[in-house]
């Protein structure tokens, strides 16, 4: 009887702590907490109660032990598996404010394996998400960068391919930001034949320096050997447009230039349509041939071949047909 009277006063004391929560005035809560506490400390849920009292008042030291605790007489005493879940579930709320990335974790990764949640599956993945961007911050260092980019340069000199890429894909993880190690990696992927490595990277450099022009040259070296003839001319161009004295991007135009017009007239109808399904599998090629404008050009180029003169003087439509021929979809001749 006294026991059902203790417990029955604990739930009162609860309820109490519960209004004072509510009208904030958090200090008359923790004490009506307690008070249920010190009448039935079998039922974790004053204890979690009191948690989120610490945690409201952002003392979360406080909030995450007071939670361990709860989640111990909770086990003890049998509590659900939700109870639980939820104290833990607090408790990972709390590091992640105290920027304790993998203490949170830990935490939620408990809570799911007392009672898997859905809600503390997304705050998981969030948190290992705000973990390995902080990870990478944290792992960035401008003279490390350097370091790693020298060693890989002495590999590349020395024509070691792989651990030249090792070593450059270390230096962009110490300086993400860093246009011209990227240009360097680029340049090891494509000794690798990693071409839609190599091109990625260059894209990030360009992504970081529009101004590149030696990433432009890059760019139009790696189109080329993945057969985007099209894409290799705008490439060398846009580098051209920066520096008009730019010696490789002027050889780059001229070859590529020359290699479509050969493409022309000695590629084998086979060959011709191999090429032109590579070109037509390019969405910016798609777009053009989309365009009611050039639909009715190319219709009218067809009918009549000096149609392409005219059409020729249009600077924008110049551009596109070029395009269209380079990649091999247009044949002239």
């Amino acid at each position: 009887k006294k026991i059902n009277e203790q417990k029955r006063a604990s739930v009162e004391a609860k309820v109490k702590g519960n209004e004072l929560y509510k009208a904030k005035q958090f200090e008359d809560a923790l004490a009506a907490y307690d008070e249920a506490i010190a009448l039935d400390p079998t039922n974790m849920t004053f204890l979690s109660n009191k948690a989120a009292v610490y945690f409201t008042t952002k003392q979360y030291d406080e909030c995450i032990a007071v939670c361990a605790q709860a989640v111990e007489v909770g086990k003890e005493n049998r509590a659900p598996f939700e109870d639980r879940a939820k104290a833990l579930t607090r408790s990972a709320k709390a590091h992640q404010k105290k920027k304790d990335l993998a203490g949170a974790i830990e935490m939620c990764q408990q809570a799911q394996l007392e009672s898997y949640d859905k809600a503390t599956e997304r705050l998981l993945k969030t948190l290992e998400l705000e973990k390995r961007k902080s990870d990478n911050i944290a792992y960035q260092d401008d003279d490390l960068a350097e370091a790693a980019k020298q060693r890989g340069n002495t590999h590349f000199r020395n024509k070691v391919w792989g651990d030249a890429v090792k070593e450059y894909e270390e230096a962009v993880k110490r300086a993400p930001k860093n246009a011209p190690i990227r240009n360097n990696l680029s340049a090891a992927l494509c000794k690798v034949m990693d071409f839609n490595g190599a091109k990625r990277e260059i894209e990030k450099a360009l992504d970081l320096d529009p101004k590149y022009v030696k990433a432009w040259a890059r760019k139009g070296d790696i189109e080329v050997l993945m057969k985007e003839n099209h894409k290799a001319m705008d490439s060398y161009r846009k580098g051209l447009e920066l520096d008009p004295t730019n010696a490789t991007c002027k050889e780059g135009l001229r070859k590529v230039t020359a290699m479509v017009n050969y493409g022309q007239a000695n590629m084998t109808e086979e060959e011709k349509k191999e090429r032109a399904e590579h070109g037509l599998a390019d969405p910016e090629i798609q777009a053009i041939l989309q365009d009611p404008v050039m639909r009715q050009v190319l219709n009218d180029m067809s009918e009549n071949p000096s149609a392409g003169q005219k059409a020729m003087s249009d600077p924008g439509m110049r551009a596109k047909l070029e395009k269209l021929i380079a990649a091999g979809v247009l044949q002239t001749g």
